[in-house]
């Protein structure tokens, strides 16, 4: 090997571009690309071409200046064509749009004739960008829709047909599952509906909790419990909004002991409503020891949907049974605090308790071994949040 070619290839091999090239690094798409002196053709970092010697590499910031360097695109990898993620994302999104606006059902080979690709591919390349398969997508697309043709449509029945349901008995036989509630309750804001709750205090401030025929359907987490209130009648504007009864503060009282001391556990039967997704996520933050956290890509990675991280974050964004469903318990990947639904503030306090009662060490959200104050203003210890045996 001549002295050019070995200065060049100690310049490749100590370039931490090289790294990403050897490990087909998808992570760094659109950063760089990489020529290759003996083929004449330019590359992506994720190429599955075979790897060329590191003397033959040169780097280059866009395709356009490998162009310009003398290069030509690799047939391959296509590194003049959108990245392989977004072509993959947007073939998904055509499939969703179709199945948004279907009467029906689809099958997984219309799906894929109407993406132009084979159904196995399809099927696996929705649940990696979406984390569900078609066959999950489809019935919440349909139940989404069938919300909001009852607010929008003149009738029941014609909501029922628009929203894709084949016969009033299909739609019945699942309906209270999708709504929680009868169509015409539903349609009028809960009107006439009655809604126990009961408001308190916890170490974490105010609690409201309100029960379904299920189990525990809502906990929330507050400085206020007049808010607390608010929320919920916002959320059922027409319904009527009753102060538990004693056989109710009982199971209150067991919310609240539970949230203060998570150690005693939650026997108590929940109720939890959301999309398959949602439910996945949730599974996956139930199964978080205390003490611990997780980032969204981790999560995301456990449900088998790496690519979701998003999604992720909006299904914990979306859970209504504070500290039950620990999703104080996922961070951003550098371990700092993202957003929480009942503050931030609480979420540091709940890991810094879980930590400290865990003997853990403090992580990068700021949070000490230190006593820490409650939103309260008080000064306490905290144990661990253990998943109740109810959960989704």
């Amino acid at each position: 090997m001549s002295k050019a070619a070995s200065q060049t290839t100690a310049e490749t091999l100590a370039d931490p571009r090289w790294a990403a090239v050897i490990a087909r690094n998808p992570d760094v798409e659109g950063q760089f690309f990489y020529s290759v002196k003996t083929t004449g053709v330019f590359c992506r970092p994720s190429c599955a071409a075979r790897t060329p010697l590191p003397e033959n590499v040169s780097f280059h910031a866009s395709a356009a200046a490998a162009q310009a360097a003398g290069y030509r695109a690799c047939l391959r990898c296509q590194p003049t064509a959108a990245p392989l993620a977004q072509r993959q994302a947007d073939l998904v999104a055509q499939a969703c749009r179709y199945i948004d606006g279907c009467d029906h059902l689809p099958a997984l080979a219309e799906l894929a004739q109407v993406a132009g690709v084979s159904a196995h591919h399809l099927h696996r390349l929705f649940k990696t960008v979406t984390g569900v398969t078609p066959a999950a997508y489809a019935p919440a697309a349909r139940h989404a829709r069938l919300r909001h043709e009852l607010r929008d449509t003149a009738s029941i029945t014609a909501a029922i047909h628009e929203a894709g349901y084949g016969s009033q008995a299909r739609f019945y036989a699942v309906a209270d599952q999708v709504l929680g509630m009868t169509p015409r309750a539903y349609r009028e804001g809960g009107r006439d509906m009655p809604i126990e709750y009961a408001l308190g205090t916890c170490g974490l401030g105010a609690i409201l909790v309100a029960p379904s025929e299920r189990g525990v359907c809502h906990i929330a987490l507050g400085d206020d419990a007049a808010n607390l209130l608010a929320v919920l009648q916002t959320r059922f504007p027409k319904a009527l909004l009753e102060a538990g009864t004693a056989g109710f503060n009982a199971m209150v009282a067991a919310v609240v002991a539970f949230v203060d001391a998570p150690a005693t556990g939650l026997d108590l039967p929940l109720d939890l409503r959301g999309t398959t997704f949602q439910l996945r996520v949730w599974q996956a933050l139930c199964a978080i020891a205390p003490g611990q956290t997780a980032s969204y890509a981790e999560i995301a990675r456990r449900i088998g949907a790496p690519r979701a991280v998003r999604a992720v974050a909006t299904a914990c964004a979306a859970n209504t049974l504070a500290v039950v469903v620990p999703c104080h318990r996922v961070v951003r990947s550098d371990g700092s605090l993202s957003g929480y639904r009942w503050g931030v503030e609480r979420k540091r306090l709940l890991l810094c308790l879980e930590a400290q009662s865990a003997g853990a060490a403090p992580d990068a959200s700021g949070t000490s071994g230190a006593s820490v104050a409650r939103p309260d203003g008080s000064a306490g210890s905290g144990a661990p949040v253990v998943p109740a045996d109810a959960g989704p």
